[in-house]
């Protein structure tokens, strides 16, 4: 077992490593990793049955931490696009993939069974292809997570339809013993998630002791999981139906910290499973029919998920997202083939044909969704259109503001409250037009520039205010001002101590660090709230202050030495320690002098 695992782990990192490099995401380097050492490849592990039964258990603990981040109110809010969704994209999918496949010599039961199946699409492979590129949240991403909650759904009576279509008519009696035990697992994830578990986790005392807490967090994934599997339902369903039961207990970001190690794990030794399980003879012996068969559900799923796309008004970008996320077949595919082969709706041989189908086009997706990303969708970005500098009239405002977001806004807003005329350049058109309605003299233009800051007023002007976001940006208006126009006071904001160290480098001596004087005040507030008196707030304020500024001066000269800085760093704490340790003695002397009797 101990070779298997550092077989495993070491495959993994090297194809995944080179997946990454190569722009195609981990998920392509754990699958091609399954095929190099499984029983098709090299045969350095045969025994993938045995690491496809654990590693299911990632894909479970995906949908657990799915239903961590989904509050019921927001799984009751995206009902209509799950069914709405979910529908449009299953029926006319399966139906298409059922004619097919019925043309290509399949019985009207098998066929069924193989659109059934192969509609479905894969959690495990869509969620973390999209979360790596930071998509999820995006429209396309939310449109491809409804689909897939609803085939999760959809699953539980697709299996239930499975022996109906072998038998060919539907069943006299109800199988109400199966039903009653499907209905008792869900009220028994139901109440287990909504009372037992968060007052388990409060017996344990949370994370006060963490191996407990970790072993019941698992616990309680696992056993969902096997409740709902026992009931005959998705144990994938059965997790995030626990998840998102506990989406509002005050341990969830604990549960999702113990949880994700796992998960990551689990579900990448999942699709090394996969691949181990791409029977790589089948397609050596019929390859064109597997290309065929692979192509004919790539190109269905992709146009039928497009047209849905711009259906609901979604622009060609999106809709070219979703459809390409979507395009696999699905782990629960293999199941439910299993399942109709069982019940004899289905020939071995044509499950096996559809299950290499499916793990093929598991491999195909994640380079199809890189492809479109590095190739398509920057083509179907609106064009960026290049919008001509202002000409700037000549100005003999006394002030000049570079840069117009947070901070500039608010120091030219000041200074029209004061009316005093300043010049603000900035680079983006859309701030321009905000800080027009004030009635400054905006212009856009790029302030780095020497004839665009001439063009300002720069010669007659004594004040220049550098805020802008860039820092390279603003290092370098700072030394061609100082370089063309010296007798302009300079006034920078800085984003941190380095920045303002490399504006001292420009002769660059009034700067504010953004956040320094906001810190300030939010610790003033807080000793306020804590009920420190006034005198003392002052003080402490005024001693950290002056000993900051002092101490930003004096490592100007060393802060490329990073350990002469850290070592002065150290001795500045100590000071500081020291100074208001003596600063507090005389206020208790004088405190201690009020309350005596004279």
């Amino acid at each position: 077992m101990l070779e298997t695992l550092v077989i495993l782990l070491g495959a993994t990192a090297i194809a995944v490593h080179i997946s990454r490099r190569l722009g195609f995401g981990s998920i392509l380097g754990y699958l091609v990793a399954g095929v190099a050492i499984g029983p098709d490849g090299f045969r350095l592990i045969s025994d993938v049955e045995q690491i496809a039964h654990v590693s299911e258990l990632g894909v479970v603990m995906l949908l657990f931490l799915i239903g961590l981040e989904l509050r019921p109110q927001r799984l009751w809010a995206l009902r209509k696009p799950v069914f709405g969704l979910g529908f449009g994209q299953m029926l006319p999918t399966a139906a298409a993939i059922t004619v097919l496949a019925h043309l290509g010599g399949l019985h009207w039961t098998g066929a069924a069974v193989l659109g059934a199946g192969l509609a479905l699409s894969s959690t495990a492979i869509v969620l973390p292809m999209l979360g790596e590129r930071g998509l999820l949240s995006s429209s396309a991403g939310r449109d491809s997570f409804a689909v897939l909650l609803f085939q999760d759904i959809a699953f539980i009576p697709l299996v239930a339809l499975v022996p109906i279509l072998a038998d060919g008519e539907i069943p006299r009696s109800m199988p109400w013993l199966e039903v009653l035990r499907g209905l008792g697992v869900i009220a028994a994830i139901l109440v287990g998630g909504w009372l037992l578990v968060p007052r388990i986790f409060r017996a344990v005392g949370g994370a006060q002791t963490p191996e407990l807490f970790t072993a019941i967090s698992l616990l309680v994934v696992a056993g969902a999981a096997a409740l709902a599997g026992w009931g005959g339902l998705s144990m994938s369903l059965g997790a995030f139906t626990a998840g998102v039961l506990l989406s509002d207990s005050e341990y969830r970001h604990e549960l999702q910290a113990d949880i994700e190690p796992f998960q990551g794990l689990l579900l990448g030794f999942f699709f090394t499973s996969v691949g181990m399980g791409v029977d790589l003879d089948l397609a050596l012996d019929h390859p064109l029919h597997v290309a065929l068969a692979v192509l004919a559900l790539v190109t269905v799923k992709v146009i039928v998920n497009f047209l849905l796309g711009l259906s609901r008004r979604r622009d060609t970008q999106t809709a070219l997202r979703f459809a390409l996320a979507l395009p696999q077949g699905s782990e629960f595919g293999f199941v439910l083939f299993g399942a109709a082969v069982a019940n004899g709706a289905l020939l071995q041989s044509h499950a096996d044909f559809a299950t290499l189908t499916i793990a093929l086009s598991m491999i195909l997706s994640p380079v199809l969704f890189a492809a479109s990303e590095r190739l398509l969708i920057p083509r179907l970005l609106p064009p960026q259109q290049e919008t001509a500098y202002d000409v700037i009239e000549e100005e003999e405002a006394p002030v000049i503001i570079c840069g117009f977001g947070r901070i500039g806004q608010i120091v030219s807003r000041v200074l029209h409250m004061q009316r005093i005329p300043f010049v603000a350049l900035d680079k983006s058109s859309e701030q321009i037009e905000v800080v027009r309605r004030f009635g400054g003299k905006v212009y856009f233009g790029n302030p780095v520039r020497e004839d665009v800051l001439r063009a300002a007023g720069a010669e007659q002007a004594k004040l220049l205010v550098i805020a802008l976001d860039d820092t390279e940006e603003a290092l370098a208006l700072a030394e061609m001002a100082g370089r063309h126009f010296p007798h302009l006071v300079i006034l920078a904001r800085a984003r941190n101590r380095r920045h303002a160290h490399l504006l001292m480098d420009r002769n660059v001596t009034r700067i504010v660090r953004e956040t320094f004087f906001s810190s300030l005040k939010l610790s003033e507030m807080a000793m306020e709230a804590l009920g420190i008196p006034p005198d003392e707030i002052e003080r402490a304020i005024r001693v950290f202050r002056e000993h900051d500024e002092r101490q930003l001066r004096m490592s100007h000269a060393i802060y490329m030495d990073e350990d002469r800085l850290i070592q002065s760093t150290r001795e500045a704490a100590q000071e500081l320690a020291e100074l208001l340790e003596a600063d507090r003695k005389p206020a208790t002397a004088r405190t201690v002098e009020q309350s005596t009797p004279a």
